[in-house]
């Protein structure tokens, strides 16, 4: 491997857990492989720098893990736990993060270009400045959520939001409808009313008339042409946090 292969699998902090910390060994020692760590734990990890594209990470626990400037291009991170998680700069341009845990995350200055979010629970996580553009947060959880000076363009906004989410500097274009939650009722948001919203917070936002195709299920049955969607949680459904990120390339 060439000394730039080599940087790009050291691992700075190796996990708590021995089997996760044996699975990065033998990763980094080969040069052609993609990673797999499927729901194993490497909680408070320093992966920084390094390149995890296409890498399988569904029901990864990375809680507090450090994955700042990470290449997790096209990874798969369906139901991964990166609460506390730092991935400033990182990119996860078409990553699939449906149903992962992203509370308090600092997703700083990170590339989510057409990354999918479905069911993501992002409550007080910081997209500050992070580049959104095509990115699908349906039926996502983003009270508290910052998303000051971060970048959108045709981006789905399909999610709870509350008066603690910031928006200052938010430009570009979205869809809806979102749902506004916090002192009074919760109610949908949707074209101008949505638009006045975050516009009214330091947006400069323009959501869009017509709304993006619904999300279906990444499990539907293909070879049949069986395809379910996934309908927008009624309001006061619980959210269910497992237990255990530009434009594209």
């Amino acid at each position: 491997m060439s000394a730039t292969a080599d940087s790009r699998r050291r691992v700075r902090v190796a996990p708590a857990n021995p089997e996760a910390a044996a699975v990065l060994r033998s990763w980094a020692r080969q040069g052609d492989s993609l990673l797999d760590v499927a729901e194993l734990d490497l909680s408070h990890a320093d992966l920084s720098g390094l390149d995890l594209a296409v890498g399988l990470l569904t029901g990864t626990v990375l809680r507090g893990a450090r994955l700042v400037g990470t290449d997790l291009y096209r990874a798969h991170l369906e139901g991964a736990v990166l609460e506390g998680a730092d991935l400033s700069r990182a990119c996860l341009t078409k990553a699939i993060l449906d149903e992962a845990d992203l509370r308090g995350a600092v997703l700083v200055a990170a590339s989510l270009g057409s990354a999918e979010l479905y069911g993501v629970d992002a409550r007080a996580a910081s997209f500050r400045g992070a580049r959104l553009n095509g990115a699908s947060f349906l039926d996502a959880r983003l009270e508290g959520a910052d998303l000051t000076g971060a970048s959108v363009r045709e981006t789905s906004l399909k999610a709870v939001l509350d008066d603690r989410t910031r928006v200052e500097g938010l430009t570009g274009t979205v869809f809806g409808p979102a749902r506004l939650e916090g002192s009074g009722p919760p109610h949908e948001l949707a074209g101008p009313a949505l638009e006045k919203w975050l516009n009214s917070r330091g947006a400069a936002v323009q959501v869009l008339g017509s709304r993006p195709a619904p999300r279906t299920d990444a499990r539907a049955d293909t070879a049949s042409g069986n395809v379910h969607n996934r309908p927008f949680p009624p309001t006061g459904t619980p959210s269910t946090t497992p237990t255990s990120t530009s434009s594209a390339r």
